[in-house]
């Protein structure tokens, strides 16, 4: 299933909105329900997913992170590896994302 930014995937009860976040790779997507953020390989606890991979690019990260940056602060983070962390840690103390702001 080809998915779009924006579209509302409905799984069980659950409704999960796509967000297109390109730079680990090419179709990097996200996905947003209420207060929780499923991130994938794009943001980790105190860190990014890598870019040296085929399709990888620094500038579509760098700005899928802004896009990121600007949720509701209070969304708890789900990433593909590692610790939960809150877009508000991030914001505090992630270099990728302060280096950005």
């Amino acid at each position: 299933m080809l998915l779009s930014d924006g579209q509302v995937l409905e799984v069980n009860s659950m409704h999960l909105q796509v967000l297109h976040t390109p730079g680990h790779t090419p179709g990097s997507v996200c996905y947003i329900t209420d207060k929780h953020l499923f991130a994938g390989d794009t943001l980790f606890r105190g860190s990014v997913g890598r870019i040296d991979l085929p399709g990888g690019s620094l500038n579509q990260l760098n700005e899928s992170l802004l896009r990121l940056s600007q949720l509701d602060p209070d969304i708890i983070v789900y990433p593909g590896h590692g610790e939960t962390t809150s877009i508000t840690e991030e914001l505090k103390s992630n270099p990728f994302l302060k280096d950005l702001l």
